[in-house]
């Protein structure tokens, strides 16, 4: 594949702090992709959300990513041609792939797969050389172990590897949770940077049991932050993991630890920070999803931006939001490695003066791998790569996960789970990881479990009534869409099979799901029992790994099923978080 460097623009969204509020401006860079006019006196380096991917990926970018209430039209809840003209983007440009999913398949063939931590190293030793020595700084945002095959067999513990020698100073958590306190905390024994999280407490049961703690006066679990020198200057960091893990994931996993975005807690942090420590500048490294950190970001004051993370969005350009004590950016950093996000930091006496800040598309055809990052991944997956690379059918489509109500991967997930375990109806969940596969490309048991390997992959089959059916549509439909971001955990609406609905994302909470009816066009009746299949349930299951349900479906040869989502929307028509179906 052949790259004409003259088909990529660079996104330099260059964020500047003066007179108080930014202004925020695109400017093209000619000298090259990666190569950055050199800006301010300290460098930091954001990933996140890369679920265990360590080779480049086809990932496709949601053509329906909706914002309701004052989210409705606004960042990160623009797709297609309102996401480029809000960030001046070029269409049919490397970066209007990377960013969104217009005519993705035109253009992974064009421009081809994104990330890989080879490529990224190089990327990374790169931008730190241009700024020398002690001048810059990576962080990575959290799920950083989950979302393959070998991360799930190792247990993370190849992730922590790549860590530390891709050289991530600081990282916080939300799916390393899923592994359990033993696992995570002997990965983190290992783990070179700083494990932070402001927001993870002991329960107070564990506390009169003396369970273990970073600071047992307080509960805290994990060190909620540490200050770094950075071009002689003094930044805090402070890391907020996931608020919701105990919610979201089965409870065995951390029965000791209470989460929650803990907005008082924080705020004396950065007080505390600001007026004893003296610190410079103050970064937030949050896993709250991007509408919770705008929420945050007004609340509390003193933190000059948030590096965010778990929503997956990916947006050029930080957003300025103004508080009580001056203007907080927030940005947020996509996903599966794609990104990286560069912020330029101008440092004062006790001040960020100045700030730009790009996130930059990792394109894996303009970066050559780090051979020593290359040799660690092929050390690490080789004892597995017979089982990786088995191939269990041929992708009859484009298969992508992404978007707020379904994707043609999860359809697939749910004809599985109906088909291998005889069910009318299927629910699968909404994540947000899981990768893309081009239409005629074989689908290995890699590309199997980059869509489901998780810690509790079990298979269920169960009798739900009509009524409980509609009222867990109901809620999960609330938690993407209820226009207090602090109610919102993140992921995207409950995949069905067998099932079509109305939904009305601006309705109240129990009034958005109607006109639910079974695939033979009757009603789903509220008191009738339906019998249902799903998998990864927050309780305890013991069918088979959801897996092997999926191989096995592939593997029988049956037609596939190639209908379209049976959702239908109602008051989005002039809605610029959707563009088209997904």
């Amino acid at each position: 594949m052949t790259i004409r460097r003259r088909d990529f623009l660079t996104l330099a969204g260059a964020a500047t702090l003066t007179g108080g509020l930014p202004r925020l401006a695109r400017s093209a860079d000619n000298a090259g992709v990666y190569d950055l006019e050199r800006f301010g006196n300290a460098r930091i380096l954001h990933i996140t959300d890369v679920h265990a991917q360590l080779r480049p990926v086809f990932f496709r970018e949601p053509s329906v990513n909706l914002g309701v209430g004052t989210m409705r039209g606004n960042p990160p809840h623009l797709v297609g041609k309102a996401f480029l003209d809000r960030f001046g983007i070029r269409p049919d440009s490397a970066d209007a792939y990377a960013f969104t999913y217009i005519e993705f398949e035109k253009a992974a063939g064009r421009f081809g797969k994104l990330g890989g931590f080879a490529h990224l190293k190089t990327l990374v030793d790169r931008l730190r050389g241009d700024v020398g020595n002690g001048r810059s700084l990576l962080l990575d945002g959290g799920d950083l172990w989950q979302g393959t095959g070998l991360a799930n067999t190792l247990q993370g513990a190849d992730m922590v590897d790549a860590a530390n020698l891709l050289g991530i100073a600081a990282m916080t958590g939300h799916w390393e949770f899923t592994y359990g306190e033993k696992v995570l905390r002997a990965n983190l024994e290992r783990f070179k940077g700083e494990f932070l999280a402001q927001n993870v407490f002991l329960t107070e049961e564990a506390a009169f049991n003396d369970a273990r703690a970073f600071d047992p006066a307080s509960g805290r679990v994990f060190k909620p932050s540490v200050i770094k020198e950075v071009g002689g200057y003094r930044i805090a960091v402070i890391g907020q993991a996931f608020p919701y893990v105990p919610i979201a994931h089965p409870k065995r996993f951390t029965p000791d630890w209470t989460f929650g975005i803990r907005d008082e807690e924080l705020q004396k942090l950065v007080d505390a920070h600001r007026n004893s420590d003296k610190v410079d500048a103050v970064v937030l490294l949050s896993h709250n999803g991007m509408d919770v950190d705008l929420k945050l970001a007004s609340r509390v004051t003193g933190i000059d931006v948030i590096l965010g993370g778990h929503t997956h969005d990916a947006v050029p350009q930080p957003i300025a939001i103004t508080n009580a004590g001056g203007v907080t950016l927030v940005t947020n950093a996509g996903s599966n490695g794609k990104f990286l996000g560069v912020l330029d930091l101008e440092l004062a006496k006790g001040k960020v003066a100045n700030v730009r800040y790009r996130l930059l598309p990792v394109f894996s055809e303009l970066l050559k791998p780090d051979p020593a990052m290359q040799t660690l991944i092929d050390k690490i997956r080789a004892p597995h790569a017979a089982v990786l690379d088995e191939k269990i059918a041929t992708a009859d489509r484009l298969l992508y996960r992404r978007g707020n109500f379904s994707g043609s991967m999860d359809r697939l997930i749910c004809d599985a789970l109906r088909g291998e375990l005889d069910a009318e109806i299927a629910l699968s969940p909404g994540f947000r990881w899981g990768t893309t596969a081009l239409a005629g490309q074989p689908l290995t048991m890699e590309d199997v479990l980059a869509q489901t390997a998780v810690t509790y992959p079990q298979t269920y089959v169960q009798n739900m009534t009509g009524g409980q059916i509609k009222d867990v549509l109901e809620d999960v439909c609330d938690n993407l869409f209820n226009t207090d971001p602090y109610y919102q955990q993140g992921g995207d609406m409950v995949r069905v099979g067998g099932l079509s609905y109305t939904c009305t994302p601006d309705e109240t909470v129990g009034k958005r799901i109607s006109d639910v009816k079974l695939d033979n066009g009757h009603a789903l009746q509220a008191g009738k029992s339906y019998k249902v299949a799903g998998w990864a349930s927050v309780n305890e299951q013991t069918g088979a790994p959801v897996w092997d349900v999926i191989t096995s479906h592939l593997k029988s040869g049956k037609p596939p099923n190639r209908s379209a989502p049976g959702v239908t929307l109602k008051g989005v028509d002039d809605n610029p978080g959707i563009a088209g179906p997904g």
